[in-house]
């Protein structure tokens, strides 16, 4: 069993920048991929970016490319998403996610056990 805790949301006028936090505490290993969702209301939940313990498989949505990076302190157990240049398209609630999985953009597909956050919102007002 995984727990997931995220922080670091908030609300940000658009052109800011933020700093979202997941620790994970129980049973890790490195053959776990951790990734970001997000949900706006009314829209399905996106797949923002996805990355494995190790670094070597990383993933970002066309939405987040050039203004997101993602990173792990594996000493911490903490994943990080440093978002920049938000725009008012980028408010919803952001999920971490977790799971074992060949390559990370299978986190959250039905084959495969996901854990996730309970979330953090961020709001971006134009």
């Amino acid at each position: 069993q995984v727990q997931l805790v995220e922080s670091g949301g908030g609300s940000v006028q658009s052109g800011g920048s933020l700093r979202l936090s997941c620790t994970a505490s129980g049973t890790t290993s490195d053959d776990y991929h951790w990734g970001w969702f997000r949900q706006a209301p009314g829209k399905a939940r996106e797949g923002v970016s996805c990355i494995s313990w190790s670094g070597d498989d990383a993933y970002y949505a066309n939405s987040a490319k050039g203004r997101f990076t993602m990173s792990i302190d594996n000493a911490k157990n903490t994943m990080y998403l440093q978002m920049n240049s938000l725009e008012a398209d980028d408010t919803a609630t952001y999920y971490c996610a977790a799971a074992r999985v060949p390559v990370c953009r299978l986190i959250g597909n039905n084959g495969y056990t996901t854990y996730w956050g309970q979330g953090t919102q961020v709001t971006v007002s134009s």
